[in-house]
């Protein structure tokens, strides 16, 4: 809910609520709410209370930077390695995920846009950078879900989507990496922070 948006930045949360909406004990939110905060989802206010934490301008700008590096480097080496298999498969969800941005499926869309960006990190089989880019993805993600509300930023991410599938799809890991790094630093302006 944080990710989509759904719980904007500075929104109070609610234990009973989230329990309640959830179905689940107050432990496992409790739980939940340590291991957010530990990810820079939400603040522990001194107050026991706990809000969705905002969004600022030197950390998602630091945030993009790391992560654009990360995912332009797996675009290279995905190119090396993607079999034919692998693009059908991502030509697949790209199809799909076009789809559901027709259809103004937004959750869908975000859903299928973050598999396509898993899998060329999966098929650049290293784990190193795997592991690095998925503990960075919870904020990243929260970031990109939030660019994407602006529809002139849905619109243009989804036309560089179609790009960088056309760039894997030829095998061009320097043009994928370019194309890569554009992406994440078009969107960066859309993410509204709480200091601007």
């Amino acid at each position: 809910m944080i990710v989509s948006g759904e719980l904007p930045p500075g929104e109070r949360l609610r234990e009973v609520r989230i329990c309640n909406q959830l179905g689940v004990s107050r432990t496992p939110v409790r739980e939940a709410f340590r291991t957010l905060a530990a990810e820079g989802m939400v603040e522990l206010l001194p107050n026991r209370s706990v809000v969705v934490a905002q969004l600022r301008s030197p950390d998602v700008e630091h945030l993009y930077q790391v992560v654009a590096a990360l995912e332009a480097l797996a675009g290279e080496l995905a190119c090396q390695r993607i079999n034919e298999a692998e693009i059908a498969e991502i030509a697949a969800i790209h199809s799909d995920m076009v789809g559901c941005y027709e259809r103004r499926e937004r959750s869908a869309y975000l859903d299928l846009n973050h598999l396509i960006h898993r899998r060329v990190v999966e098929i650049a089989s290293n784990p190193v950078l795997l592991a690095t880019w998925e503990s960075l993805l919870p904020r990243v993600e929260r970031a990109r879900a939030i660019a994407n509300l602006e529809p002139s930023r849905w619109i243009a991410a989804v036309h560089e989507h179609s790009k960088m599938f056309a760039a894997l799809a030829a095998r061009d890991g320097a043009l994928l990496a370019r194309l890569t790094r554009e992406h994440f630093m078009n969107g960066l302006k859309f993410v509204p922070t709480g200091d601007s």
